[in-house]
């Protein structure tokens, strides 16, 4: 079992992230691709989100647990973890201000926060110093999300290197996006919890449907379907 704790550092937010690896891409698509996401949330609890493999049973998942804090990511250890479980952890700290933590695959100028400017709130472009400049601005809200991913895959002779790989490509997804929801501050500021509730519901429905369309028609099925429509979204996996 991998776990791995990250913090990331996105515009005004800091956060802990985790991933997996490339390399491993061919040997990962032998294997039963079906399987649910699930995320809960309970007062005082870290957000959990938990994704399993029919096929692999209680042999596989992938957990990933968030806590949300006011701070800028000096926290040791939010998730309580015990002393012998804390020791094998590995800290990863993502600067999404840092043009070197991004590929040049995944890298795009128009999501980049060191030059992306807020026309509604004035902030960006994040400079090397940024993290020190918000924490001396008290008019400025700024959070760090703190996840611990942790990662099983029982299966002899892939089991390291398909954790270590799914752990790298966690940390990629999470700098990646957090980048683009800097940038993307613009279109969500004036959103109202309202708002967000609405468009969480929406995307449950739409994420059931197709679940429901996986199970039961196959992914191959589902995404020449979803490309008749538009473009799949998402992000691919590089040679690494």
């Amino acid at each position: 079992m991998n776990p791995t704790n990250m913090r990331e550092n996105r515009g005004s937010t800091p956060i802990r992230s985790t991933t997996f690896r490339a390399k491993f891409q061919d040997s990962s698509r032998c294997l039963p691709q079906r399987g649910p996401l699930l995320s809960t949330k309970e007062p005082g609890m870290p957000i959990l989100t938990v994704g399993r493999n029919e096929y692999m049973k209680d042999d596989f998942f992938v957990k990933i647990e968030t806590w949300h804090k006011p701070d800028l990511g000096e926290e040791e250890n939010v998730h309580g973890l015990d002393a012998d479980t804390w020791k094998d952890v590995e800290i990863f700290h993502i600067d999404i201000g840092d043009r070197t933590q991004v590929s040049n695959e995944d890298y795009k100028p128009d999501e980049d926060p060191a030059l992306f400017k807020s026309l509604k709130t004035s902030r960006g472009p994040l400079g090397p110093d940024w993290k020190r400049e918000l924490a001396n601005n008290e008019d400025c809200p700024h959070m760090c999300a703190y996840k611990l991913v942790t990662v099983k895959f029982r299966w002899w002779g892939l089991q390291g290197r398909v954790e270590k790989f799914i752990q790298k490509q966690e940390r990629r997804l999470f700098t990646n996006f957090h980048r683009q929801l800097f940038c993307w501050l613009d279109k969500w500021v004036d959103l109202s919890m309202a708002d967000i509730r609405r468009m969480e519901d929406e995307t449950q429905k739409e994420l059931d449907e197709v679940l429901r369309m996986v199970t039961s028609l196959g992914v191959e099925y589902v995404l020449d379907k979803i490309r008749q429509k538009g473009t799949v979204r998402g992000m691919t996996v590089g040679d690494e």
